[in-house]
């Protein structure tokens, strides 16, 4: 297939487009590059798909100098004409949307942000998809949107109406407008409400990364809700997997859906929601302790109050995703943040 891929310098996007182009897939990634961690990290995820900074210019096509079937393209989301220009030029097979402002702190502080890229950018994807006969438009959700749901494990049949960060609700906002698509264009739309994703080349605003960056230093970690939450980590392989077999398989109507007793995760419509995650939540002191044998150091715990916006647990029902594509993920906590810090420490030249 003829995939795009947006987000493609991300932590989940690299590895998507990696994934991919390995098993023959022709596949564009799309990217604006910003300033919101890293820029550094972010080039070198694009230098390992063979994309090199010095080569990038805005609006124009970059081909792989590691994979013959890959080109990277430099544009933001909210660029209505670049993006209606690419889908017209490409001819998709296939979309998935993994480009968005992330992180749920941040969005107490830049809430336009959240509202340029996850909505008016979503939207661009999605009327381009609409007029360019994308097959199958994926798109990336988040654990966040279940909000002050506090029955576990979280269930892609539960209610989601009560989010409690702007970005939650920018994700909220992408399923309903996905499920508008799929009713009056019978486009086929599946959301992905990813559960706390971590790996090699993950993102430095999340835990793993501050986490080990700190002991390393000798410098305090900031330990939220005194260490009393549990999140479903997910290894990067493990997700790319999923997202891969969703991709190759668009979401079809429920024949059984009932306005009756209407089913959040599926509809008479060619739409469908799925969590993709690990399926077993893990304390946060017990992921802390799995970095500091892997470290060979302790951590010095600043305990803190919980954050606005922040959830004491996330744990996903994955059995949706599990019976529908086969999905099992394997990789155990210990052996995950062991390969995480194996590359962290080669990246970065460590020396423990």
């Amino acid at each position: 297939m003829k995939i795009l891929v947006t987000g493609a310098a991300g932590f989940i996007g690299f590895h998507l487009v990696k994934k991919l182009a390995d098993r023959g897939d022709e596949v564009v990634g799309l990217d604006n590059i910003n300033d919101y961690y890293d820029l550094n990290l972010k080039y070198a995820r694009l230098k390992e798909t063979g994309i090199e900074k010095d080569r990038i210019e805005y609006g124009r096509e970059v081909e792989s100098a590691v994979y013959r079937n890959y080109k990277f393209i430099k544009l933001n989301l909210e660029d209505r004409d670049g993006v209606s220009a690419l889908f017209k030029k490409e001819k998709f097979d296939a979309v998935c949307n993994l480009a968005a402002q992330a992180g749920v702190r941040y969005s107490l502080i830049n809430p336009g942000a959240y509202v340029d890229s996850n909505i008016s950018g979503f939207v661009n994807i999605a009327e381009a998809s609409r007029h360019n006969g994308v097959g199958h438009l994926v798109y990336a959700s988040s654990s966040s949107v279940y909000g002050l749901n506090e029955r576990m494990p979280f269930s892609t049949s539960d209610n989601v109406d009560h989010p409690i960060s702007l970005y939650a609700a920018s994700k909220k906002a992408n399923e309903l407008m996905a499920h508008t698509y799929s009713h009056l264009f019978n486009m086929p739309t599946t959301g992905l409400r990813f559960f706390t994703v971590y790996g090699p080349y993950g993102r430095p605003d999340m835990a793993l990364f501050l986490f080990c960056r700190a002991i390393i230093e000798n410098k305090p970690i900031d330990v939220y809700n005194y260490g009393d939450m549990k999140r479903d980590f997910t290894y990067i392989d493990d997700i790319i997997e999923g997202v891969a077999r969703v991709i190759d398989r668009p979401a079809a109507k429920d024949e059984n859906w009932s306005g009756m007793r209407p089913n959040p995760q599926s509809s008479r419509a060619p739409y469908k929601i799925y969590n993709i995650g690990n399926g077993r939540p893990v304390k946060l002191l017990d992921f802390i302790e799995a970095i500091e044998e892997n470290l060979g150091k302790k951590a010095v715990k600043n305990m803190l109050e919980m954050q606005p916006g922040d959830v004491y647990a996330t744990w996903a029902d994955t059995n949706g995703l599990c019976e529908d594509m086969d999905y099992r993920p394997a990789t155990d906590i210990k052996d995950g943040v062991k390969k995480f810090i194996e590359w962290y420490i080669k990246f970065y030249g460590v020396k423990l």
